[in-house]
Formats: C-alpha cells, structure tokens, sequence
C-alpha cells in the first residue's frame, strides 16, 4: 500500500487540462462529481481512504475538480469494488491467489478491462483463459487496465460493460448492424 500511496501522490496533479503537467483534469459533470463525492463518503464510512478523497482548494478553470483517490479495507462485497464509476477513484482488496480475484472479479456485473501483473507464464495464461472481460492485459504498465489501441484491437466490455461482446474496432462489430438479404429475380423485367 505505501508503494501504491507514493505513486498516486507522485503523479496525481490536478489541474486544467490544457497544461502538460496536469494528470487529472475535471470530471466530466456535476453527477459524475456528486457520484466521487458519494463514493468517497461511502468509503470514510466502511473502509479507509489511502491517499485523495478531496476536492482541491484552488483557482482552477470552469469545472468539477477531484484528487485521485485510493481506498482500501472495504467488505468484500462491497459496491466499491463491484462498479464502474468512471471517475478517479480505485478500491482495492487483498486476495489469496489469483484463482480468488479471478473468482471475484468475474462476479462483477460489468467486464470492460482487467489486468494482471505476473512473471509467471502459467498465470498469465491463467488469466486471459478464465477472465471473463471484454480487454484484458498482462504486465502493462502504461494503464493496467485502460487505453485500447485504436486500429490495433478492438476495445469492448463483457456483461453490463457491454451488449455484444463484439468490441469497437474488431471484425465482427460492424456485422452486428447489418442484415443479410437474398434477393432473386425469376425472368424478364
């Protein structure tokens, strides 16, 4: 947790999002903001917050600026670490083995992206064989677990992340708007 607490705090720069040097710009909207402020409460209440949980103090431009924010020791059947928020913040949980966060993590009603860092090439292929995620990733550093390659996978979740299961940008999406027609014409027109 210390490791994980010193890299959000080293990177967590909130700011306007035209400047380089900004990591977190703001929420999309003033629900997306009530929804962090909710799920911050939420976790204050139930576990513990590692590092963010706030809402900076400063002159930033017109927007609904939030910390990155990590929280931990949460119930294992905690909301928090079943939903997409799809705001800047993570809960993270302890497991025992992989079989148990593979257990757990495909007891989710959502499967967008999911990721996994082993040396080990039978865990790895442990994982991709029994994650049931829509994009999935192993030993990626650059965002775990986010940040298709546009052109170069398709990008789509599994379960409520998506209908499908046929992701943006794969061979199969486009099929699932088209019809198939025979059409015969018998003698002369």
């Amino acid at each position: 947790m210390k490791i994980l607490k010193s890299k959000v705090e080293k990177v967590a720069v909130v700011g306007d999002p035209r400047q380089k040097s900004t990591f977190v710009g703001p929420v999309i909207d003033e629900t997306a903001f009530r929804k962090y402020q909710r799920a911050v409460e939420q976790a204050r209440k139930d576990g513990k917050v590692l590092v963010g949980g706030e809402v900076p103090k400063m002159s930033l431009p017109k927007g609904y600026y939030v910390t990155p924010t990590v929280v931990y020791g949460l119930p294992s059947d905690h909301r928090l670490l079943k939903e997409e928020l799809f705001v800047p913040l993570v809960a993270v949980d302890e497991v025992s083995s992989l079989d148990e966060a593979l257990e757990r993590a495909n007891k989710t009603e959502f499967g967008l992206t999911a990721g996994v860092f082993t040396k080990d090439p039978r865990e790895q292929d442990q994982f991709f064989e029994k994650i049931r995620f829509g994009v999935v990733y192993a030993n990626r550093k650059g965002g775990a677990t986010t940040g298709a390659w546009p052109g170069a996978q398709p990008f789509g979740g599994w379960k409520g992340s998506g209908a499908t299961g046929k992701g943006a940008g794969g061979p199969y999406y486009l099929l699932q708007f088209m019809h198939e027609q025979a059409q015969t014409v018998v003698g002369d027109s």
